[in-house]
Formats: C-alpha cells, structure tokens, sequence
C-alpha cells in the first residue's frame, strides 16, 4: 500500500529495514532481503514483554521497554540486524481508518479537501494526530475518488518515536497494524470480494474487512482475547497457562472423551467470538449499500495471530457462520525458492502476520 505514510527519517535511500511490531505481551522482529524475485527471510525473534510494560498500547515503563527491545534485536535467530532502520507498528486501538469519497479532482486539491474530510470523520483534533492518506484504485466507481485516511495521536506516536532512537533503532516509517497485516494475508494486496481478516492476539482481537484494494473497516476490542482463552482453560482444567497453550494446539474444539472438558471451556469464548464476527458481518452488509467495493457478502474469514491456533477453530466457525474460514497464510506475498524455506514453522506463522507485513514494506523502501 503506497501511503503518504508517517515517516520520520530523513534519508531517503537506505539500504534495508527490517519490521518491529510491538504489542502489550511481545516484541517481534522480521527482516527479509529480495533476491531477484525470491526472497529471503534473514532473521526473527520473538520476546515477550511483563505485564505494565505496554498498557492498552500506551508506553508505561520507558527504560524496561527500551532494554527489551535491545534485547530483541541483538538475539535474533539468523543473520545479525546491521540496519538501524525500521518499519514499525502503532496499536491498533489507537489508530483510526476510514474511507472517504471526494468529487473526482485534481491530485495536488486532494491534500486540501482532505483537511476538511478529516476533520468530520476523525476523532481527534488535526492539531493532535498525524494524518496519513491514500487514494484506492476502484475499477467499480468512476463518479468519485475513494481515499483511505489514517490518524493516529501525536503524542502517542511521539512516545514511541523517543523510546526506539534511545534503543538505536532508526524509524522509518510507522503503520498501524492492520496495514501491516493485510499487506501479509491477501495476495496481490487485491481480493475482489469482501474478505474478513480475524487476528486473535493475546490480550484483544481486531477484525479487519479488506476489500478491492484496501482496508474498508477495523474494529479493535479487548473483550476477545487469546489470554481469555487460556485463561478459561486453565480455570476449567485446574491448569497452568503453558498447560492450557499446549491443550489448545494438541486438543482444541476436539469433543470427544476427556477432551469435551476442553471444548466446554472454551465455549463461552467462542460463543462471544461469533456474536463479534457477526456484528461485523452486519455492519459490512449495511456499508456495502455505500461502498461498491464491498457489494456482496464476507466471501472468507481469514485467521491469524497467536490465538489462531487452536485446533479445529477454522472448521467450527465456518460450520457456525456459514462462511469459508481459513488460517491466513502470511508468505503469500513473499515468494521464496523451494531450497529456502522460510525458519517461521508453518503451523506458527499467522502469529507473525503483521511483523512480517511490515518487513516486507520494509524491501520497498528506496
């Protein structure tokens, strides 16, 4: 996604970046290099973060969060970093995306019109948010530009801007996650239908409706979470949470025997998961009536992030919704030679989704 983007770095030819996704529970780091039209994955890493680190995405303890992520870097499993530039996420909760349509116009008017769009549409003070924006290519309207904005607080933005230069760290450009994540997850960038991407982190779920040539809608919230899961297991099971992490991946939504126990554990969690994907259902259905990108209803759910994991999960919820739901697939994009294989295992990927969206990003800077 080509966006007039958040950039902070004053060099305009660098060599490479890699992708920094900080989350409340973890930090991960992916960097890929482009080797004709294969690429290569040169390291990764994933370290977790103790609780009141990162809260609700806001920076709390500057100097622990800065040792962590030094850590991160120098324990790659690969090649060493030698870059100090990097494509790094913003919470998503604090970001704010939305379509607008202007009257068709010339290109040096948008920047203008914009001004005023955003202002009615976003919930922040221009004076106080860093505001990006894109026009999405549509083959299906001809009457109007649609463009995607995005903002995000100054302060915010600011805060994690101080804590990564104190860390060595040379920020490029800053994404809010979902950007990163569907640039992973739909090929080409491009679906011509509505497509629901699910990404169950460990302490809150975004849901993410990407259609044509962009992100048409994310919702954030806090209620659904791969830690309520474990939690619930635990609970249920009279178990650790390392115990519960390893139910879910051996045992799942698995009904049979002693497993049922599981499954009945999980149940409320699922029961709430489906009320949320269906409100996003309905709100697409009432948005499509706006947007023509988006005619049609959700023709897949794709799952990613660290709660996408549980066994038999996409099977359940495409019998419960009636949709085709899959793990989403984050090479999709990163075409690699067959003696390369990527050091991600597979069946751990979609938990790397959005980092690796933002290494990939981090090829094309020029």
């Amino acid at each position: 996604m080509n966006f007039k983007e958040i950039i902070f770095s004053n060099i305009y030819k660098i060599p490479s970046a890699f992708g920094l996704d900080l989350s409340d529970y973890s930090i991960k780091v992916a960097q890929l290099e482009k080797r004709g039209r294969f690429f290569q994955l040169k390291n990764y890493n994933r370290v977790s973060i103790p609780e009141e680190v990162i809260v609700g995405g806001v920076i709390k303890k500057e100097d622990r969060l800065i040792g962590i992520i030094k850590k991160a870097i120098t324990a790659v499993k690969g090649e060493s970093i030698k870059t100090p530039y990097a494509i790094c996420s913003l919470p998503e909760q604090h970001g704010f995306i939305k379509i607008i349509q202007l009257p068709i116009m010339k290109l040096e008017e948008v920047n203008k019109a914009i001004k005023w769009e955003a202002e009615a549409n976003i919930p922040l003070s221009l004076d106080e948010a860093y505001l990006s924006w894109q026009i999405i290519p549509s083959k299906k309207s001809f009457d109007h530009l649609d463009v995607l904005i995005t903002a995000t607080p100054k302060n915010l933005v600011d805060k994690y801007l101080e804590v990564l230069k104190v860390a060595n760290i040379e920020p490029v450009v800053f994404e809010i996650e979902s950007v990163a994540t569907a640039r992973s997850l739909i090929k080409n960038e491009f679906s011509p239908k509505s497509v629901l991407i699910i990404d169950l982190g460990y302490s809150r779920t975004s849901f993410i409706i990407f259609a044509g040539n962009s992100i048409r809608f994310t919702s954030s919230i806090s209620s659904v979470s791969n830690k309520e899961m474990l939690e619930g297991i635990g609970k249920k099971l009279n178990v650790t949470l390392k115990e519960a992490q390893l139910s879910k991946f051996k045992i799942g939504l698995e009904k049979k025997g002693k497993e049922g126990k599981i499954f009945n554990a999980l149940l409320p969690f699922m029961t709430k998961l489906i009320e949320k994907i269906k409100d996003c259902i309905s709100f697409h259905q009432e948005y499509s009536q706006q947007d023509k990108e988006c005619e049609g209803n959700i023709s897949e759910i794709i799952l990613c992030g660290g709660g996408s994991h549980l066994r038999g999960l996409p099977e359940y919820l495409s019998s419960r919704l009636n949709i085709p739901v899959k793990l989403g697939n984050p090479w999709v994009n990163i075409p690699y030679s067959k003696n390369k294989l990527p050091a991600i295992p597979y069946d751990e990927s979609p938990a790397y989704a959005t980092v690796l969206g933002l290494a990939l990003r981090g090829t094309e800077i020029k």
